[in-house]
């Protein structure tokens, strides 16, 4: 995030660290809403409408890692005008291509030194309603820049790759932007709104930017410039039990700006930079009040050391949350299942509860699949919705009617988030579609429970 002309005066006092607990909840309202040219979305509180798959954290910070060893063998930062940034930009630019992303470098020159945009385009989608998200890409020169933005940068990334991991085929084009200089005055995301047409300027809808989304003293603070995508976003967060507040640190400041001046609508998630947390936000959040939400903002520390897990995980789910809802022509019931009959795709789904024993014997949930000719497809998706208090304890497999076991989801220590709310991609190509296919789950440590909410198979 750039630079503010003139920073609020403080009020110091510390609180002890207090852990927010995850509330799982059942959606309990519906929330319909008006986009700009009068196109409707809905979204169901504390539950994606369309499965939105769950964003794995782990995944996340694996591009962090990326990114600080390239700061780390470029002189220390990703900063405009400096390797780092050109090397940040190949990094992202060879993942989207190899995921199956339309990606173009988009070079403009700031002060003598040419930059790049890095520009991704999914295929398929109505272009005359596009969602755009987006994140800076660049760093100070005093520092890697892993909070700021990496976490937004790989947050949108990696959500990005769980796009192409489904197959995501949305009733709106879908489009995402890495911008370089945004720590000079947002020069990259102004280079590309001015690149474009009256006429392509009207085709986005929204735009979506997630500027800082791992501060290590963490905030919940939601872009309060357009209602609609306001309300998005703190539907989503009240469905975890999580309060936010209107982001006002940033307005102005970053790349979400050229976009609102431009006329579009904008929405986003911030989690805090160098204001001072209070009382009253430690109490709500937890972390130490009296602090800054990132005491390494603009620092040389800000490293891949200065990042809040929990909060890094749950707001680059509410990244996948928005897109799913908005690209995808979310709603607040899902869309009836087609029958086993209809053409170019098949859902069957199994929806009664199962319970899953605490540290206990695996149990499978069944769905006879009939009416298909020849095997399964290389690209089964499978939806699993899991109520689980730490998904971490969790192991899944998907059984074929041979007997055949594809692990969906391994046991992990460091996945303390709840719940399993995603679609898994299985190649089970070798394998005859119709017959008894079984989801298998198992709870591998005590203390935390759940059960199997719904799964679903669609060829």
């Amino acid at each position: 995030m750039s630079e503010p002309a003139v920073r609020r005066a403080i009020r110091r006092s510390r609180v002890r660290r207090a852990a927010v607990a995850a509330v799982a909840v059942t959606a309990v309202a519906v929330t319909t809403f008006l986009l700009p040219g009068g196109a409707s979305a809905s979204s169901t509180a504390g539950r994606p409408a369309l499965a939105a798959p769950d964003v794995p954290v782990a995944n996340v910070k694996a591009h962090l890692a990326q990114l600080q060893s390239i700061a780390t063998a470029n002189g220390g930062n990703r900063a405009h005008g400096r390797a780092g940034y050109k090397a940040s930009a190949d990094y992202v630019k060879g993942k989207l291509d190899a995921a199956g992303f339309t990606t173009v470098l988009q070079a403009y020159t700031y002060n003598g030194a040419t930059s790049w945009n890095v520009i991704a385009d999914w295929p398929g989608g109505d272009t005359a309603h596009t969602v755009m998200v987006g994140a800076h890409l660049d760093s100070v020169t005093a520092g890697p820049g892993i909070n700021d933005d990496g976490s937004g940068s790989a947050g949108i990334l990696e959500t990005a790759l769980a796009v192409s991991r489904a197959g995501l085929q949305p009733a709106k084009h879908l489009r995402f932007g890495w911008w370089g200089t945004e720590e000079a005055g947002m020069v990259g995301s102004k280079n590309y709104v001015n690149s474009l047409s009256s006429a392509d300027r009207s085709k986005i809808e929204a735009y979506l930017n997630f500027d800082m989304i791992g501060s290590p003293n963490p905030g919940y603070f939601v872009y309060d410039d357009n209602a609609a995508l306001d309300t998005l976003f703190k539907n989503y967060f009240s469905g975890l039990g999580v309060a936010t507040e209107p982001e006002t640190e940033g307005d102005g400041r970053s790349d979400h700006s050229p976009f609102k001046n431009a006329g579009i609508a904008v929405g986003g998630l911030f989690s805090g930079a160098d204001y001072i947390k209070t009382a009253a936000q430690a109490a709500k959040w937890g972390g130490t009040s009296g602090q800054a939400f990132d005491r390494c903002y603009h620092a040389s520390c800000d490293t891949s050391a200065n990042i809040d897990d929990t909060a890094l995980d749950r707001m680059s789910d509410a990244i996948a949350y928005a897109i799913w809802t908005l690209a995808a022509g979310g709603g607040g019931t899902p869309s009836p299942s087609p029958s086993p009959s209809t053409p170019g795709g098949n859902v069957f789904e199994n929806a009664a509860d199962l319970a899953i024993p605490d540290a206990g014997a695996a149990v499978t949930s069944s769905i006879t699949v009939s009416g298909r000719t020849g095997n399964a497809p290389a690209t089964l998706q499978v939806g699993v919705d899991i109520k689980h208090t730490w998904r971490g304890d969790l192991v899944i497999d998907l059984l074929a009617p041979d007997g055949t076991a594809y692990r969906l989801k391994n046991s992990s220590g460091n996945d303390s988030a709840d719940n399993v709310l995603t679609t898994y991609t299985v190649n089970a190509s070798a394998k005859a579609a119709n017959g008894t296919w079984k989801l298998k789950v198992q709870d591998v440590a005590a203390q935390d429970t759940g059960y199997l909410d719904s799964w679903k198979l669609t060829f």
